[in-house]
């Protein structure tokens, strides 16, 4: 009786034992992840052009691009806070935004300009469309070799200056081969506006998995095959042309960078 009293007695003493040992293991996942949500506060300077500036949409202060990635990210569990400045401009090359350009300096103001000093400071740049052009844009026709030299020089700098930060590098989005504006870049600027992706590529291998990071690749094959429901249908000097996102599209180009910046921010903290 004594042995099976005793018996009876340990079974009794481990079980509430298991139940703590379950309870202690739910509030360190608890804890896990106030403190991974806490890490990730994010301060993003979003540098291209008028893709970037949204300028065209009824309310680009909500509906831009860069408004639609900060709300995607915002929503996410991980995310405690993500704070922003647009920085596109119409019309702009990588050639604008070299260091030394008042365009340059507009960043890196936007970028010491967020109140919270703690959280993680990123560069979101899609630039090229303008590069890409045959005419019309500063700097313009920006070959692969000169466009690997800006945007390295562009993140060099930047780096430089901020070297806590994160820089992620977008592929450029397609637009129709007979697109012409005041700027010409029809089919030789598309060829040359793809041919861009080796060199952001290659920019990023450079840096060997440190502090700058491929971003989007997908928004190109996208675009390409919705332009008639995400484009927004414009008159030029060849016809109707597809270069700008509308509405939707820059919803959906806003959940493109969204999610490449993310998986950055997740895989190195």
């Amino acid at each position: 009786m004594h042995t099976k009293q005793l018996l009876k007695s340990n079974r009794k003493n481990t079980f509430p034992a298991n139940i703590m040992k379950k309870i202690i293991s739910v509030f360190a996942l608890l804890f896990y992840f106030t403190i991974t949500a806490q890490d990730h506060k994010l301060n993003i300077v979003y540098i291209g052009d008028s893709i970037t500036e949204g300028g065209w949409l009824d309310n680009a202060s909500e509906q831009s691009p860069p408004a639609q990635t900060s709300a995607y990210l915002n929503d996410q569990a991980t995310i405690a806070t993500v704070n922003f400045s647009n920085q596109g401009h119409s019309g702009f090359t990588t050639v604008n935004f070299l260091p030394g350009t008042a365009t340059f300096t507009a960043v890196e103001t936007a970028a010491n300009s967020f109140s919270d000093k703690s959280s993680q400071l990123v560069f979101s740049i899609m630039l090229g469309t303008n590069d890409s052009a045959m005419t019309g844009t500063k700097g313009a026709p920006v070959s692969p070799e000169n466009y690997y030299t800006n945007l390295k020089s562009i993140t060099d700098q930047l780096l430089k200056d901020f070297p806590q930060s994160k820089v992620i590098i977008h592929l450029p989005l397609w637009y129709s081969p007979n697109t012409y504006n005041s700027a010409k870049y029809l089919q030789e600027g598309l060829n040359r506006l793809q041919s861009y992706s080796s060199p952001i590529k290659k920019l990023v291998k450079s840096y060997k998995g440190q502090s700058v990071f491929l971003g989007d690749t997908s928004a190109f094959d996208y675009f390409k095959k919705n332009h008639l429901t995400k484009l927004r249908p414009e008159d030029g000097k060849q016809g109707t042309f597809y270069l700008h996102p509308n509405k939707e599209g820059a919803a959906d180009l806003g959940v493109f960078w969204g999610k490449a910046i993310y998986a950055v921010i997740l895989k190195n903290k």
